[in-house]
């Protein structure tokens, strides 16, 4: 499934684990807002780690590419943040976290090892902070071959 980053060019979901690269996929329910920003902003400060690790962080919400793009730009992401927008929450719906009642993603995170396989799967309720350190033991735990469960 291709999706939208924030520079508008298309990132297939299914190319990252092809590549030989493990892929770390965080699904936020809104930009402009504190709980998604601090969760981002933690990734962002790991981000070294995670490219040390080969892996890529793929970032995606239910906003549109605009909104994304001026919201990356502003919190200065160096990762791909992606729009799910159209058809809307098509991808939050293929990975079972789409909600409907608000029309967003939940806060769901995946890493899928280069096999394609979901490694590490965590989901949070709205409005509360996803503990980002499981992230991180979950991306050791693949890089050094046991599972992290």
């Amino acid at each position: 499934m291709a999706l939208r980053d924030q520079h508008g060019a298309p990132v297939d979901l299914a190319s990252v684990p092809a590549s030989g690269r493990s892929a770390l996929v965080v699904f936020f329910p809104a930009a402009w807002t504190p709980v998604c920003a601090g969760e981002l902003e933690a990734v962002q400060a790991d981000l070294p780690s995670f490219q040390n690790a080969r892996v890529q962080v793929l970032a995606v919400s239910t906003d549109p590419v605009p909104s994304l793009a001026a919201w990356a730009r502003h919190q200065g992401f160096g990762f791909p943040v992606l729009s799910d927008a159209w058809p809307h929450g098509a991808a939050a719906r293929a990975w079972g976290i789409f909600d409907e009642r608000s029309g967003t993603a939940r806060r769901g995170t995946f890493l899928v090892d280069p096999t394609g396989m979901v490694r590490f799967a965590q989901l949070g309720p709205v409005g509360v902070p996803r503990d980002t350190a499981a992230w991180r033991a979950a991306v050791r735990a693949v890089t050094f071959g046991s599972d992290p469960g």
